[in-house]
């Protein structure tokens, strides 16, 4: 099944030419002088030179004076390349940083757990690997055909005054030579289609094998534990070569095409002389040496311009394909009322750019940290009604789930093994998009959860927490000003202290990939110092029993427990901290909590018991349903 297409290329890419109309033109300006006007003069010069030579010319120009002009017009040409490549490659990086600035927006507004399809529609999900190529690769080629649209004007309108000087100097050989090649043009064009196949293919092939190689980097352990590593290198060989096949098809019918074109220019010389020859023997009327140069000289520019024009078509319908490729993995919604699936037009969006440029100073950023905390914000009741989400191509999920959480409580979710435990909490904080019902913080419903379930109203740590390659500090401040945080508490809460003691360089320990230097219960530990630090209103925790020991989770919930008592014996004030993060730590959070555990189903509030994506009960703890559970 084919999906409808998106919007024109063409429309698409006069869009991009319009975000920078000024430097646009500026560069046209000079394309215009290295693709027409010092072109143009040489071919000129060469004529009358060699009219000269045959006491012929229009002008009685001395042999200094030709090379005078010679080496000006050489000049001229160099200072606009040089001048041409300056603003070329600001028109460049100004395009490119756009679409890769949006592509990260549309990447980093979607669904946090929700996969991406796989290139050229494949069930199977993207791996990073895969998204990176689109990245690369596909805005590449946008930025190409974007800046490339000014060199070919350039380039035809030299063709067409070329064309027109060439008429009024001989109408006649100008139509014998030029409407054979442009058949031959019109022949090679519609071979590159074929082109064009093996550039998809080729593309796809090399995503591909970018996606295993960043797979095979995170299991490698995986990889020798199971002992095939031999079955793995040879799948590897065997992407490998194929994508090698498709590339030198690629390739080869890329060098086929372009000495085609470049041959045509011999083919038009040799017209031209046959030509020639046959006029003077026919009628005798002579063919000037200088018409001849022109001929010649010119004939190889409007012949590369036809082939430059062919490539450039092919390259407007790879862009188009790159467009629906991207909207596709993206799943950017189109308007209701459109014909087409997938909308690029959030990829071509004008955005301000915080970049140096040829027309004055970049704009001020925007202020860079966490939101900060409003007291209207401080949660009192947040309420679910209704959630449903099913994954696609399934009824797995979770349906019609309500509940409600009141501030400062201890809520307890439970179940079997797939009863839609994990599924509810993405769906609540944002990271599945809600097919139906509704979320309400302090009555106010939330529309966007994704944006808004974050510090300081919300933080989460999932079973397998992400952690980067940094120092455990980086890992856990992720951009916070650690004077205005408590290191201490944090990092007591979230019984890191005994690990933290036991690292030579304490909280300048470096992790490596995804924090593997660390323990799986470490990692969490460190996820939820994390999370304690920004004191969020509210803490979500899925599961932290799957990698801590049950002494390590009751001391961590034990802490937590302890600030509830301060609530009951009242030294927590009631009142929500105003700065962000706060200054004092008499911090009372509401948790929503995963777990199987005994000691955290008897301390909670509220325990929600989910069955096949549904509640089945709900209430306090019931020592019978716990005996069911287990």
């Amino acid at each position: 099944m084919t999906h409808p297409r998106t919007l024109s290329g063409w429309k698409l890419l006069w869009r991009l030419v319009c975000y920078a109309p000024k430097l646009y033109l500026v560069d046209s300006v000079f394309w215009i002088l290295i693709e027409g006007l010092f072109p143009a003069v040489p071919g000129l010069l060469i004529r009358e030179f060699f009219n000269a030579l045959t006491h012929s010319a229009l002008f009685n120009l001395s042999s200094w004076t030709f090379i005078v002009l010679f080496l000006a017009a050489g000049v001229g040409h160099i200072i606009a390349i040089f001048l041409g490549r300056i603003t070329k490659t600001q028109h460049r990086f100004t395009i490119s940083s756009l679409v890769q600035r949006n592509f990260l927006a549309c990447l980093l507004n979607r669904p946090g757990a929700q996969p991406f399809s796989g290139a050229g529609g494949s069930s199977h999900s993207a791996s990073p690997g895969e998204i990176i190529s689109y990245f690369r690769d596909d805005v590449a080629q946008i930025e190409d055909n974007v800046v490339g649209t000014n060199e070919v004007g350039s380039a035809g309108l030299f063709a067409i005054g070329s064309m027109a000087l060439l008429l009024g100097v001989n109408a006649q050989i100008t139509l014998f030579v030029f409407l054979p090649l442009l058949g031959i043009v019109v022949l090679l064009q519609q071979a590159s289609r074929g082109l064009q196949q093996y550039r998809r293919a080729s593309r796809q092939a090399t995503q591909q094998v970018t996606g295993l190689i960043g797979e095979l980097f995170s299991a490698v352990q995986a990889i020798q534990l199971a002992g095939t590593k031999t079955e793995v290198i040879h799948h590897f060989r065997q992407m490998s070569d194929r994508r090698r096949q498709l590339i030198v098809k690629d390739q080869l019918l890329t060098a086929l095409l372009d000495a085609s074109f470049s041959n045509t220019v011999s083919i038009g010389t040799g017209l031209i002389l046959l030509f020639a020859a046959l006029s003077s023997q026919s009628d005798g009327a002579a063919f000037k040496v200088g018409d001849f140069a022109l001929f010649v000289y010119y004939l190889a520019f409007i012949t590369s311009f036809l082939g430059y024009l062919g490539g450039f078509l092919v390259m407007s319908k790879q862009t188009e394909i790159s467009f629906e490729r991207t909207a596709k993995l993206l799943e950017i919604p189109a308007p209701r009322d459109a014909s087409y699936l997938y909308s690029p037009l959030p990829l071509i969006a004008s955005h301000p750019l915080y970049l140096p440029n040829l027309f004055g100073q970049p704009p001020e950023l925007p202020p860079f940290g966490p939101p900060q905390r409003q007291p209207q914000d401080s949660l009192q009741v947040l309420r679910a009604s209704n959630l449903t989400y099913c994954y696609p191509d399934s009824d797995r999920g979770i349906h019609n789930v309500s509940l409600t959480i009141e501030r400062g409580s201890f809520v307890v979710i439970t179940g079997p093994m797939g009863a839609g435990k994990t599924t509810l909490l993405r769906v609540l904080l944002g990271l599945l998009p809600l097919h139906s019902g509704a979320l309400y913080w302090n009555n106010q419903r939330v529309d966007d959860p994704a944006n808004f379930f974050v510090p300081p109203r919300s933080a989460y740590t999932p079973q397998v927490p992400q952690l980067f390659s940094g120092s455990l500090r980086e890992n856990i401040l992720l951009g916070l000003d650690e004077e205005t945080v408590d290191w201490e508490k944090a990092i007591t809460q979230a019984v890191f202290d005994p690990d933290l003691a036991m690292m030579p360089e304490g909280l300048e320990t470096v992790l490596g990939t995804k924090g593997v230097r660390l323990s799986g219960g470490q990692q969490q530990r460190a996820a939820a110092a994390r999370m304690f630090i920004r004191q969020p209103d509210l803490l979500v925790f899925d599961d932290l029993s799957s990698a801590l020991d049950i002494n390590t989770e009751q001391a961590l919930w034990s802490r937590l427990m302890a600030l509830r008592e301060k609530k009951k014996s009242g030294e927590w004030s009631a009142e929500p901290e105003t700065t962000s993060p706060p200054a004092r730590y008499d911090w009372m959070p509401t948790c929503l909590i995963v777990s199987h555990r005994r000691f955290v189903l008897q301390q909670a509030d509220h325990i929600i018991v989910l069955k096949n994506g549904r509640i089945e009960t709900e209430g306090a703890f019931d020592e019978r349903i716990f005996t069911e559970l287990m």
